[in-house]
């Protein structure tokens, strides 16, 4: 059984996971972790919640968990958030053992790279980038939480929102998530620039840390960087003018907070789960916007979810290049193989298949709620991202099931479940070709 898990990366991935979903539950419903005694149920619920990084909790985290249960979410958030394989990494190296090329497959799909080779580097890297930019942002954090709680409340409330924040979990001590700080420059520069850090990719961060030449930077971290700033400034824009006049959201602000609130709210939809306005007072088609940046997401191998950006990115190319007759794609004087375009087509339609999978589920099990809600809910759960019109604390037994699911595969990604179950075609046989009438 190891043997034939150590063949199979994409099914030792989700072993892995598994089991620290099963050890972080358990660990949750320790009678010290809590305030007051939670179900099995609440405990996994937000055990799959933070080791898939997204954020939605049935409970209240900040009121509900203890400092011992909040210390668990955190670590499950890490370990979630930068991968058990990286960790993995540096436990093998610290005991002087050897990683071999079965580790190494497994570390290449923990961190969906395309090659082996310099895997073990990458996730030192990724492991010393990760600690040093989150406990900058706990200096940082603190100069606003210290003053306000004390040395062991601010910063330990410092150093939750830093690592929830990098990778991109969207869990926070608050019970309005970061509404009361829809002003504060400090918090709005730091929460978000962690998450945009953690969402663009740990291989984009490596190059823009090796070089600061645009030149040498590889195909994907100029796609990343260049589809990352079009889309935030757009999502900022839309949502500035679309909630103005707005009063349960942005109309009730003065002008610099309506910036700081169109900007924060228009960068945490891909797969933050932070919010500083009421997500639910929100207008229909703002919301309906944001499911669409929920879908899109981060980064690939980033501590985000959804399909990925330069997924969407390589898409949009595509039909761009279809309509101008081209059959070859090229960007950045780059050509892309039709390797990348047949991957991306298949992870968005897996998972649109998937999305609707669980709204017809949904739909019967949550009877009770709005439509508008439960596509929110499946569409944030799917991205990892964390944000909620208010329906997860509402969830049904059979709801939250739904949801958890939802949440593992939206962090392993369709294929990677696909890959794990699926045998590959071994068959050598072509057939003649013949045309199919499309459109």
């Amino acid at each position: 059984m190891k043997k034939k898990l150590f063949q199979n990366p994409p099914l030792f991935l989700i072993t892995l996971f598994l089991t620290g979903i099963l050890l972080g539950g358990a660990a949750l419903k320790i009678p010290a972790a809590t305030v007051t005694p939670i179900s099995w149920q609440d405990a996994f619920f937000t055990a799959v919640s933070a080791m898939t990084v997204t954020g939605l909790a049935v409970v209240d985290t900040g009121t509900v968990y203890t400092m011992l249960g909040q210390t668990i979410i955190m670590i499950l958030i890490q370990v979630g958030g930068l991968g058990i394989m990286t960790f993995a990494v540096i436990v093998f190296l610290m005991l002087g053992r050897k990683i071999g090329f079965k580790e190494r497959l497994i570390i290449q799909q923990a961190l969906n790279q395309n090659a082996v080779g310099g895997i073990i580097r990458l996730a030192i890297q990724l492991m010393i980038y990760s600690i040093l930019i989150e406990l900058f942002a706990v200096m940082l954090l603190s100069t606003v939480w210290v003053p306000e709680m004390g040395w062991k409340d601010g910063l330990f409330f410092s150093l939750f929102h830093a690592v929830s924040a990098f990778n991109n979990a969207g869990f926070g001590l608050l019970s309005d998530s970061l509404v009361s700080y829809v002003g504060n420059p400090m918090v709005n520069l730091v929460i978000s620039a962690l998450f945009i850090f953690g969402g663009i990719g740990f291989t984009v961060l490596v190059d823009l840390f090796r070089s600061s030449s645009i030149r040498r930077w590889s195909l994907h971290t100029k796609l990343m960087v260049s589809g990352t700033l079009v889309i935030n400034t757009f999502a900022m824009i839309y949502i500035f003018f679309n909630e103005f006049a707005n009063p349960a959201t942005l109309g009730s602000l003065e002008l610099d907070e309506k910036i700081w609130a169109a900007y924060f709210q228009a960068v945490s939809p891909r797969t933050a789960g932070f919010n500083s306005i009421d997500i639910a007072a929100m207008d229909d088609s703002s919301l309906l916007f944001i499911i669409i940046l929920m879908f899109i997401g981060a980064g690939s191998a980033s501590t985000g979810g959804g399909i990925k950006l330069t997924t969407f990115i390589v898409i949009l190319l595509a039909t761009v290049a279809f309509f101008r007759r081209n059959t070859e794609i090229h960007m950045f004087d780059r050509e892309i193989r039709q390797e990348i375009i047949f991957k991306s087509l298949a992870i968005a339609m897996s998972s649109v298949l998937f999305i609707i999978a669980a709204l017809s589920i949904m739909t019967h099990t949550e009877d009770g709620a709005d439509f508008l809600p439960i596509v929110f809910e499946t569409v944030s759960a799917f991205g990892t991202v964390g944000l909620s019109m208010g329906l997860t604390p509402e969830l049904s037994d059979m709801g939250k099931y739904v949801i958890m699911t939802v949440m593992f595969i939206g962090k392993i990604g369709p294929l990677t479940l696909f890959f794990s179950i699926a045998k590959p075609d071994q068959r050598k046989i072509k057939y003649p070709k013949a045309d199919v009438l499309a459109g």
